[in-house]
């Protein structure tokens, strides 16, 4: 388990003064693969450095396992590391070692025999499925390669936690779509403790099981994905949630009702539900908005319905709406943001 508790960090310079960290409270569960999402600036990286001391935090305390990090001399610092391994945005192999060496290089550090080394090494080369490229340098290699070994040396020391700093960000979508995968099989065989860092909600997305958003250095939302996906509160939230914005409707259309849908993990992602629906209970209804998407075949998010301005038609649709499992649906007045 990761604790998080009050933590601040501020930098100093050029008569300035800086709050990159504001008073962060977070709980990571063994076995979680948790996304902290935000902006450029946001605060991300400074966080994820402080949970293995490259940065050291102002204030608060940073538990990981049972033990307080910020507490640690630097030789327990040190072997602490070795269970809190890391990967980058850039890879930062050893350019003039091959890549069988570069998984052994921190088992060398770590005073492993070279023997038991190349065969712990093998093995990860097996894992990330590169076991032709022992021989192979980095430069030789494309960049999901370089990431799939940047991933065998962050598992050469057994950890039992991995910290990913936008370690997909370089990468092409269907490269980046391998890596998610491979970095949840990981988890899942392995049971290590994943925590993404990244500014992609598809990240968050496609492999998280909860995430904290991160806007201005503080945390303004936190929760399990589909929560957050469903209907997120923030405004730093919605924007990464839903990009494109939301369309605002000053009033009706044609003395129309307006009724907000919420996806919250509803099976229908298959179905044409307003379609569905006009057959149904025959009640036409407009989409005025919609910023739904399916996560593990479940749909996730809001819709808004324009519908007559008839009080059974408007009763016969927030009636059936509610039938369905993981809908809510409620009459909306006013502006819709």
């Amino acid at each position: 388990m990761i604790e998080i508790k009050h933590l601040y960090r501020t930098f100093e310079g050029g008569g300035r003064k800086v709050e990159a960290l504001k008073d962060i409270n977070l709980t990571i569960n063994d076995g979680d693969i948790y996304g902290v999402i935000g902006m450029s600036g946001a605060g991300k990286s400074t966080l994820v450095r402080c949970i293995n001391m490259l940065e050291c935090p102002n204030s608060g305390q940073v538990i990981v396992n049972g033990r307080e990090m910020n507490k640690m001399s630097s030789s327990e610092l040190r072997s602490a590391r070795r269970e809190i391994t890391m990967i980058f945005q850039g890879f930062n192999l050893l350019m003039q070692r091959n890549c069988l060496a570069n998984i052994c290089f921190p088992m060398e550090l770590a005073g492993v025999k070279k023997s038991e080394a190349r065969k712990r090494a093998a093995e990860l080369l097996e894992l990330v499925g590169l076991p032709d490229k022992a021989k192979a340098y980095p430069a030789q290699l494309s960049g999901g390669q370089q990431q799939r070994i940047a991933i065998a040396r962050a598992l050469a020391t057994n950890p039992k936690v991995l910290l990913c700093d936008e370690a997909t960000s370089a990468l092409d979508p269907n490269t980046t779509h391998s890596i998610l995968s491979l970095i949840k099989e990981i988890n899942r065989k392995l049971g290590i403790t994943v925590v993404v860092i990244t500014h992609q909600m598809s990240v968050v997305e496609e492999i998280c099981n909860r995430v904290a958003i991160l806007d201005n250095g503080s945390v303004v939302e936190e929760g399990k994905v589909s929560d957050i996906f469903a209907a997120p509160k923030s405004d730093a939230a919605k924007k990464l949630v839903f990009p494109g914005g939301d369309e605002v409707f000053t009033e009706a259309a044609n003395g129309e009702r307006r009724i907000r849908v919420v996806f919250n993990g509803a099976n229908v992602t298959n179905t044409p539900i307003i379609a569905t629906m006009a057959v149904e209970i025959n009640v036409l209804a407009s989409i005025l908005s919609a910023s739904t998407r399916s996560i593990n075949g479940s749909a996730y998010g809001s819709m808004l319905l324009g519908v007559p301005n008839d009080d059974e038609q408007v009763k016969k649709v927030l009636d059936y709406l509610r039938s369905m499992p993981d809908v809510l649906a409620e009459e909306v007045t006013g502006d819709v943001r």
